[in-house]
């Protein structure tokens, strides 16, 4: 979130807990990205906050919702106050419980696996209206297309990115292969470590594909662990959401700390894994 309206966030988050009854005299900055994440304190509550117009927090919460009620491992909303959406001064809020950080240890594969099967078990129950991953593909598709969001991006490199994209999302996509709600960006970061077990977060990624799209985003090692899954397919979705997340660290907006350095090295990647494998043909 921008710098010049982080402290209008921190204000709404604070304003809006205490009027639910939540004291909130201080709000620590847990992560900074399209939202702000913070801790409340003394109420130790996590409020998540975005401008209105970027967010679809009222589809989160109602998913967040359906799948705590299906057992789902995933994060819980705060059960002090009603779950919904608040808004003030150009804000949405959402409350969820906060989830102190456990004793320092690696989740195992077989574990990491495990919830994020039993995520995809629930979440094939649901029919909710998302996007399907080629929808998320088209984006990242238009924005190698635009020059003026990815000035930076030599030539050849956008041809790659460009290249990449379409040929693997085009083959997944026909493939004709079984397609369900997924998380949509299940990666290490979006999977807390709890004394529940493993909860992931940040449901507004959410779209429609095989589940080879989500386990690309894991490491490589939790593939080994899920079952059945296609490890052809896996290899063209890894080659793909790479290509996705390299696309975006080449916007001039991007905010990931060292995201230019990172965007390089994936390019090399990329590169290598299509000298190997060879992009899909028609």
């Amino acid at each position: 979130m921008h710098i010049s309206v982080a402290p209008r966030a921190v204000a709404a988050a604070r304003s809006i807990a205490s009027s639910l009854g939540l004291t909130a005299d201080d709000a620590i900055v847990l992560h900074d990205s399209n939202k702000l994440t913070l801790r409340l304190l003394p109420c130790d509550v996590l409020a998540r906050v975005a401008p209105v117009e970027d967010q679809i927090a009222r589809f989160e919460v109602e998913l967040a919702q359906r799948l705590a009620e299906s057992a789902c491992p995933v994060a819980a909303l705060e059960p002090r106050v009603e779950p919904r959406v608040h808004e003030r001064d150009g804000f949405v809020v959402t409350l969820w419980t906060y989830y102190a950080p456990v004793a320092p240890g690696e989740l195992s594969p077989a574990a990491y696996a495990h919830a994020l099967g039993r995520l995809h078990a629930g979440m094939r129950e649901l029919d909710l209206p998302t996007p399907r991953f080629t929808d998320r593909v088209r984006q990242a598709r238009r924005l190698v297309a635009d020059r003026e969001r990815t000035p930076a991006l030599a030539e050849a490199d956008r041809e790659l990115l460009g290249d990449t994209l379409r040929s693997l999302s085009r083959a997944i996509g026909e493939r004709g292969g079984a397609e369900q709600l997924l998380h949509g960006e299940p990666h290490p970061g979006n999977l807390l470590t709890t004394r529940h077990g493993p909860l992931f977060i940040d449901l507004e990624t959410c779209c429609r594909g095989p589940v080879e799209f989500d386990l690309a985003h894991a490491p490589e090692e939790v593939g080994e662990h899920y079952p059945g899954a296609d490890q052809d397919l896996l290899r063209q979705c890894r080659i793909l959401v790479l290509a996705m997340i390299t696309t975006w660290r080449w916007d001039r907006g991007d905010q990931l700390p060292d995201g230019r350095r990172l965007g390089t090295e994936w390019l090399a990647r990329i590169r290598s894994a299509v000298d190997r494998h060879g992009l899909p043909q028609g």
